[in-house]
């Protein structure tokens, strides 16, 4: 074991001009210097000069790390720390803070790493995906596409996405529908977080010009590991309708929501949202959304997702559907 710490020292001096500082010791005793860029899902990347494309390691397959890169770090109990690795034996590894009072922490704490230096690309996620299809009877035409951005600091996080889905054909109107959101949340000690949240929706099956919620709230990770997110929040949420042909209403609502990520099942990432929203001001009325994504990932950060989404009012105005579901299909690109 000393024999392959010394080679790793020693290479990574050899390419510390090209920026290749970081090293992986696997458990079968083989090991790659490189510029490691993000560990998540449970997958964690290393560059090389010596590669056209990043390496994708799994977590629990090293048995060392050695960085000079600085990361910001998730724990499953979801303290956040900022700074340099290094294994210290009996599988833990040190986080070395500028501080000076470094933590020590079991490998299979961190759930999360990213590479991140003083630019905003850094800390910047994105991804991008389509889909199209035309049928011949009444030149029915169907589109769809979504956009997702993540922006992540030390502290807190934002997310944005939107997505929408278009139908032509002819004698027939019109059918779409377009949502998105912009969530802000703030880390907490002990896996708990504040957020705040602004959704739009617009659907011609619920007769909807735009809907706006804005909700703020508390919610905690109840799992946190390189396997598995399981949180729940709870708050308030003021909703703003417009319709098409009825007057705009608002309401006040209670909001509890969880949502489940799992992604230990090799390329594929599978994500679900449950929200209800009970109404303060409207007597009896209640509000359900429901969404459920798949992503399968491909060479060249491509991907193929298949996503379901279901909203459900059971007073809706006159004339309106009290339910409206979406199916998406697309091949897409991550940044």
């Amino acid at each position: 074991m000393f024999r392959i710490v010394l080679i790793c020292s020693l290479l990574t001096t050899v390419f510390s001009s090209y920026a290749q500082t970081d090293s992986l010791i696997f458990t079968n005793g083989n090991y790659i210097v490189g510029e490691i860029k993000s560990m998540d899902l449970g997958i964690i990347g290393i560059e090389t000069d010596y590669s056209d494309s990043d390496f994708s390691i799994e977590w629990e397959g090293i048995q060392e790390i050695h960085t000079t890169s600085v990361f910001l770090i998730t724990l499953s109990d979801g303290r956040r720390y900022h700074g340099p690795l290094r294994s210290v034996g009996d599988g833990q590894i040190e986080i070395i803070r500028a501080s000076g009072d470094n933590v020590t922490v079991p490998a299979y704490e961190i759930v999360y790493l990213n590479s991140i230096d003083d630019t905003f690309l850094s800390r910047l996620s994105a991804s991008f995906d389509l889909g199209f299809s035309f049928t011949k009877a009444r030149n029915l035409r169907q589109f769809n596409f979504s956009l997702g951005l993540g922006y992540l600091a030390e502290k807190w996080a934002l997310g944005m996405d939107y997505s929408f889905v278009a139908s032509n054909q002819d004698e027939v109107d019109r059918i779409q529908r377009g949502d998105g959101s912009a969530t802000f949340q703030y880390f907490l000690p002990k896996d708990w977080y504040a957020l705040a949240s602004l959704s739009l929706l617009s659907s011609t099956e619920m007769m909807l010009n735009l809907r706006t919620t804005t909700k703020v709230g508390l919610g905690k990770y109840l799992i946190h590991t390189n396997q598995t997110y399981w949180g729940v929040a709870a708050g308030l949420n003021f909703n703003n309708e417009d319709y098409y042909e009825e007057d705009a209403r608002q309401s006040l609502e209670g909001y509890l929501g969880t949502e489940l990520n799992m992604y230990d099942v090799g390329d594929l990432n599978l994500t679900a949202r449950v929200a209800a929203y009970p109404s303060f001001t409207e007597s009896g009325r209640w509000r359900m959304d429901i969404g459920i994504n798949s992503k399968y990932d491909l060479p060249l950060d491509f991907y193929l997702r298949a996503g379901f989404t279901l909203n459900y009012d059971n007073q809706p105005v006159e004339g309106a559907g009290t339910t409206d579901y979406t199916f998406q299909f697309g091949v897409g690109w991550e940044l």
